[in-house]
This record gives C-alpha cells, structure tokens and sequence, in this order.
C-alpha cells in the first residue's frame, strides 16, 4: 500500500505499548479489506464533536466501512457541526469551571462536551424546522423510516446548504448519505432529536409508529449480515463503548443462540479503542477474549485493544489505512 508522510512517520516511531497495537490493529484492518472483507465502524461518545468527520468522511468515500453503528448524538452531532461549526464554543479551562459558569453557558445556550460547547440555538433549533417538516410529511402520508434515513432525506433535499460552515467534505454523515451506506442507531431516543421528536409525540402531532424502532434496526441487521458475512466476512471496529458497540455485536449470538441458525459466522475481526477499566466490571473495558465466551468472535478471529484516546487513536488509524 502506498505511505505518505503520516504513514511513514507512524511506521518509523510507532513500534511498543500502546502504539504497537495501534500499528497491529490498523495493518489488520488493511488485510480485512484487501482480502474481500467488509468492516462496520461503531462510535460512541462525543465523535463528531471531536470532528471526526474529518477523517471518517475518507474512509467513507473510498469504501473503507461499510456500515456504522453510531448513538444518535454522534448521528445528529455531525449534521450541527456542519451548520453551525462557527458558533461553537472551546473552553480550555473546562475543569476549572464553578456551577455557576455552568449555568451561564446554559443561559447563553450552550451545552458543554468536555471542552467544546454546541450552541443549541443555531445548531439545534436551526435542524428542527427542516427535520420537523420531513418527520411530519411522512407522519401524514402514513410511512414509516428510520432515524438516519430521516436525516439522510434532509441532507440530500439541499435544505442545509445555506447553512454549511464547513467543508462539506469533512462530514461523514453526508459523506454517508451520498454513498447511503447503512446505519444503526440503537436508543435514537435519548439524543436532542429524538427528545425533539417524543415532544411532539407528546403534542399529538406525530405518532410515535413514524420513526421505526431499535427492535426493527436489530431486524434489519439481521438480514443484513446475512446478506454480507460470506467470505472473508464482517469485521467490527469499535470506537468507545456503550450502546454503539454493545447492541450491533449482538446480532451474531442472537441468531445462533436465538434463531438457532447455526450457519452464522463470527465478526472476523475486533478491534476496540477504549479507555474504560475492565477491573470495574465494566463490558466496554473488556479484553475481547471475553466476547468468545458471549458467541461474538471465534478463537481465530484477530483481536485488538487499543487502550488510548479516541479522538487520537481513531484519526490515525484511519490515515494509515487511507495511505496518508
């Protein structure tokens, strides 16, 4: 594969601990696709936030992932970065901050990640009145859809374009929408649009039936890997932990465990960024061996833990296997 200078300066200092198993995992994800595998890539936590887009949108248009399992934040947190990346807020000092200083940003609109704030009104509310009005045509017509596809109608009707304030080539999800690779979205609710949405439900302005459910996105990735495991088969990269990774990992053991399908092949490989305590008793820190013991991965299958920071792990891995 061709190095650039990302690439090569990794290769050269990259060789123990932490960052050898960075080099070990991405080499492995290389070898995945090369030898006809498809990988789906998880993300949890406060990703495109982070901006991840930046490198994730590439993986995307150069058909590195095929599928995403994401939390409805990181769906939803993408599209306000590229409308209202302007009005974001840093806050270096954020753990210096009083209960008061808390407050102000509330009362100036801000809701706090860590050292960045998202300015609810021009992020938020700027979405709202586009998304409401295709929630709300579909509600009428009796359709029914799931949360990405929703956001994926918004993105590709041209609504937002008025609003870009970023490249628009460093946002994965209309990097996605326009390959309109497959997402999951496991407990959509808790996120500020799903909040949007059950208010409204609420309201007696929509009916809750309009937005499909995780129970029918665990269907729907049934048939799907089905559809995609022969071969060399899917592998599973996982960024964070929580319900990104947990609920689509478990569609393997439920269809042999469940279904009783026993023809079903494992996820062909495992590599999970995390910085959770695995003493703690907590499954995100778990070392992967464990999840042979849940009917996830086979003995064989290559299994990496990169025990780090995300938002610098993730980035890098993706220039290697991008050749940057």
């Amino acid at each position: 594969m061709s190095q650039g200078a990302i690439s090569k300066f990794m290769a050269h200092h990259y060789r123990h601990f932490n960052s050898a198993a960075m080099m070990d995992a991405a080499k492995a994800y290389v070898t995945h696709l090369d030898e006809g595998g498809k990988m789906m890539i998880t993300l949890a936590g406060a990703m495109s936030t982070a901006e991840l887009g930046i490198s994730l949108a590439e993986m995307i248009r150069q058909d590195k992932v095929s599928i995403i399992s994401c939390t409805g934040a990181n769906l939803e947190e993408d599209v306000m970065n590229l409308v209202a990346h302007s009005h974001y807020k840093r806050v270096p000092n954020y753990r210096e901050l009083s209960p008061k200083e808390e407050w102000d940003l509330l009362e100036n609109h801000y809701n706090r990640v860590t050292d960045t704030c998202i300015p609810e009104e021009e992020a938020f509310r700027r979405l709202q009145k586009h998304i409401h009005a295709i929630w709300k045509d579909a509600n009428d017509k009796g359709e029914r859809y799931f949360p990405h596809e929703y956001m994926y109608k918004m993105l590709l009707s041209g609504v937002l374009e008025q609003y870009y304030e970023i490249d628009p080539k460093d946002s994965w999800m209309l990097a996605a929408a326009q390959k309109n690779i497959p997402i999951v979205v496991p407990g959509w609710e808790d996120s500020t649009m799903g909040n949007i949405f059950a208010s409204y439900v609420i309201k007696n302005e929509l009916k809750a039936s309009t937005m499909k459910s995780g129970i029918e996105y665990m269907v729907w990735l049934t048939e799907w890997y089905r559809a995609n495991s022969s071969g060399k088969g899917v592998g599973f990269f996982q960024i964070g932990g929580g319900i990104a990774g947990d609920f689509p990992i478990c569609v393997v053991p439920m269809m042999y465990q469940d279904l009783e399908w026993h023809d079903v092949p494992f996820w062909s490989y495992f590599c999970q960024i995390s910085d959770s305590t695995t003493s703690y008793g907590s499954y995100s820190g778990a070392v992967p061996n464990e999840k042979i013991t849940w009917g996830k991965l086979d003995i064989t299958t290559p299994k990496f833990i990169v025990e780090s920071d995300a938002t610098i792990v993730a980035p890098l891995m993706f220039a290697w296997i991008l050749g940057w």
